[in-house]
């Protein structure tokens, strides 16, 4: 069970600050230092510096708030199992990024969720760095992420692979014959907002080419995947979008895919939990099951 020590320790690496920390465990200031100076103790160690007039974890510090995170995290959960056996209802907390959980995860989510009765959700969309702070805090269980992260530091398991294509209206006339990305430097880009998973990854494959968004004539930023389609279908501006979020409209012929020669860009949506949880074994039959129902209906495209 999570000492109140602990409780506080964790408070202070969330807030940086002792009297923020006192003001939301509703406690005095003098009790959070004896707090962490009992911890100190007990560890015969320094867990927080100040440098230049500001708070900060030692490396034995970060050591102790992950640990201790993983600890709250799998006592959560075993609370949750525990109770689950007396009304046979459990809690998945679930964490999405915005098209990996509007295109890619939906659809295998209701279907699990319908065929288990004894799961109650609640899902959380947002980018890929908050869902994973969601997750060290433990607000969540696991997430579907699309973004860049240090998977050295999280338990994970490969979900799909998917393909960022290059969609137009279908009218739209090119300022130049699209061939390769320097080819479409004369055009209007339209891209998700920064922290997107999206975005991140079309930054990396510019960044190959010595580009950025900024090489093109016009740059227009959106957060949402649907008013990009919107305004592609409208022929103002192009974008780079995955497969999966657009297969309706490239169905429908109310967007054009271009392809830029051999060259594809994919990349992986994984699901992530915090390294050294208990219930590492249930998140990976989890992920199983979501994949084995999203394969049904989208073959993984091969490895390269």
């Amino acid at each position: 069970m999570q000492d109140f020590r602990t409780a506080t320790f964790l408070s202070v690496c969330k807030t940086m600050n002792y009297t923020q920390s006192a003001r939301e465990l509703n406690i005095t200031q003098p009790a959070v230092s004896q707090h962490i100076a009992y911890l100190e103790k007990t560890y015969d160690t320094k867990l927080f510096v100040y440098q230049k007039r500001k708070l900060t974890l030692t490396a034995a510090g970060v050591m102790l708030r992950d640990a201790f995170t993983v600890a709250n995290h799998n006592e959560r959960q075993l609370k949750d199992h525990i109770a689950a056996l007396s009304d046979e209802r459990r809690t998945l907390k679930l964490g999405v990024t915005m098209t990996a959980g509007e295109y890619i995860l939906a659809r295998p989510l209701a279907q699990h969720l319908a065929e288990d009765p004894t799961i109650q959700t609640r899902v959380v969309a947002s980018d890929t760095k908050r869902l994973l702070g969601l997750l060290q805090s433990d607000s969540i269980d696991c997430a579907l992420v699309e973004g860049f992260f240090d998977k050295s530091k999280y338990g994970w398991e490969l979900f799909s692979t998917e393909e960022l294509i290059l969609v137009c209206a279908p009218e739209h006339r090119f300022a130049k014959r699209p061939a390769r990305l320097e080819d479409l430097l004369g055009e209007h880009l339209l891209l998700r907002e920064l922290g997107s998973g999206t975005r991140a990854v079309l930054e990396h494959e510019l960044a190959a080419q010595n580009l950025t968004p900024g090489s093109f004539a016009r740059v227009t930023e959106i957060s949402s995947p649907n008013i990009i389609k919107t305004f592609v279908e409208q022929d103002y501006g192009i974008s780079f979008l995955y497969r999966a979020a657009v297969q309706s409209e490239l169905k429908e012929k109310r967007l054009k895919e271009v392809s830029l020669g051999s060259r594809s860009i994919k990349h992986d949506m994984t699901f992530v939990w915090l390294k050294g949880s208990l219930f590492e074994h249930e998140n990976r039959a989890l992920v199983n099951r979501l994949r084995e129902i999203y394969q049904s209906h989208h073959p993984l495209p091969a490895r390269q």
